[in-house]
């Protein structure tokens, strides 16, 4: 097996093609080459095609979960699409299971690109079966809920980083019928907001692309950004066009890095 790896400001996928879509063994594969100690280490495991002339792209996590969508995910696997193709530029409409997202990615070196993929519209989300989770986070300022093919919970919190995302992160998640990923948000007082991530079947990650998505939407709405929202996480900064009236989804915009190919024996 062939694959590359690429993070999103720290958010790591491995990437392979199977033209045939996702083998039976995918879950289990994911679980394998995802482990930090014993594989490869990486959030989740992406699964290529482009038979037919279609692109589509199907992600499971490290845990084996398939995931809906993910905004990281998916400005790797457009700069690992470009880097297949050998160009420098590429605009693609990419099937995934939350529906065709359109993106555009450019070369900003031999490693680094830019890419601005599409989100979607801001769904409602999930509702909890349980707000238990409401006492064990301490207090917020408020939160809400939200999608974009995958489930969030945003919460506005005095100090993010103060939170125990390691504690309340399973808790929370295990208060929704499909898991949520978890964040929470401040303003940085200068049109953008910091946030903190928890991600259904990953854990505590560096970055999270949905989540920043469904985060600037909630901040837009909560009066505390504007349109164009910066979103500075511990692995980095992602710009959200939030979906107003006039454009109905919203669009991320950040760096996608190639760290490296690696061939995986089939047996192993």
């Amino acid at each position: 097996m062939h694959l590359t790896k690429h993070h999103g400001l720290g958010n790591d996928f491995l990437i392979t093609f199977h033209e045939e879509g996702p083998p039976a063994s995918a879950s289990e594969l994911a679980i394998k080459l995802c482990d930090r100690r014993t594989g490869l280490g990486a959030d989740g495991l992406i699964f290529g095609s482009e038979a037919g002339g279609r692109t589509s792209m199907r992600l499971f996590n490290s845990d084996g979960s398939p995931a809906e969508i993910s905004g990281n995910g998916l400005r790797c696997f457009v700069q690992a699409i470009m880097m297949r193709r050998g160009v420098a530029s590429l605009e693609i409409e990419v099937d995934t299971l939350a529906g065709l997202r359109w993106c555009e990615v450019e070369a900003t070196s031999a490693t680094s690109a830019i890419a601005t993929v599409d989100m979607g519209p801001i769904a409602a989300g999930d509702q909890p079966t349980s707000t238990e989770f409401l006492e064990a986070v301490g207090p917020v300022t408020q939160w809400g809920l939200g999608g974009v093919g995958n489930p969030h919970v945003v919460f506005e919190a005095a100090d993010p980083s103060a939170i125990d995302l390691a504690e309340v992160g399973p808790l929370i998640e295990s208060c929704f019928p499909h898991g949520v990923n978890a964040h929470f948000i401040r303003s940085d007082g200068d049109s953008g907001i910091e946030l903190s991530v928890w991600e259904r079947g990953a854990g505590i990650t560096q970055a999270c692309g949905s989540g920043a998505t469904v985060s600037a939407q909630r901040a837009h709405e909560w009066g505390l950004a504007g349109e164009t929202v910066p979103v500075h996480m511990p692995g980095g900064t992602v710009e959200i066009d939030v979906a107003t009236s006039e454009h109905q989804t919203a669009r991320l915009r950040g760096e996608a890095t190639f760290v490296g190919a690696i061939e995986v024996p089939a047996s192993g």
